[in-house]
């Protein structure tokens, strides 16, 4: 098994979420003349626990998938920001809470890497409290949801909660990482 060699790269648009690359590569049987990659900047997520064991989720319309979606705080990372900032100020915009523990990284992972560029950062930030007033970026409207810890699992079994990429992973890791403790 080898690397494969790319002959050819181009793109098919850039935006400011992302951008949409057609490549030309060698692989060790062949050629694919149009494989797509999707460039995205580096994503943060956070399992974020109140002192009373109330899961600070996000629930938000997701065009994409037509419905309302229970999620764990996350977003882009920005230019000259380190993933324990980005975060932060992610937690701080979306749901108005914050920390003065610092964020437990959990784990770091590619998110798609058969057709992605980039990876996500998951923590976990304990001792969460509500300090200031949501401040949305203009196409945002969130809902801050509370959830019990014990309920979560009740809630993803039922199929409630329902984004396995962030909310489902984060909170098996945060509870893995909280039962060691």
């Amino acid at each position: 098994m080898k690397k494969w060699k790319t002959l050819d790269s181009h793109y098919v648009y850039k935006t400011p979420f992302g951008h949409l690359r057609k490549d030309k590569c060698q692989h060790s049987k062949g050629i694919i003349d149009g494989y797509y990659v999707h460039e995205y900047s580096d994503w943060v997520n956070a399992f974020v626990i109140t002192n009373d064991k109330k899961v600070v989720l996000v629930k938000q319309y997701r065009y994409a998938g037509e419905d309302f979606f229970l999620e764990v705080p996350a977003g882009e990372i920005e230019e000259n920001e380190s993933y324990e900032e980005g975060i932060l100020r992610e937690l701080k915009e979306e749901t108005g809470y914050t920390s003065k523990t610092k964020p437990i990284k959990l784990g770091e992972f590619m998110v798609n890497p058969a057709t992605q560029t980039n990876k996500i950062m998951t923590y976990l930030i304990i001792d969460a409290f509500r300090k200031f007033d949501q401040d949305l970026d203009e196409t945002e409207e969130i809902e801050v949801v509370l959830v019990d810890f014990d309920e979560m699992k009740e809630l993803i079994r039922t199929n409630e909660i329902n984004t396995q990429l962030f909310t489902v992973s984060a909170y098996y890791m945060a509870k893995d990482f909280l039962d060691q403790k």
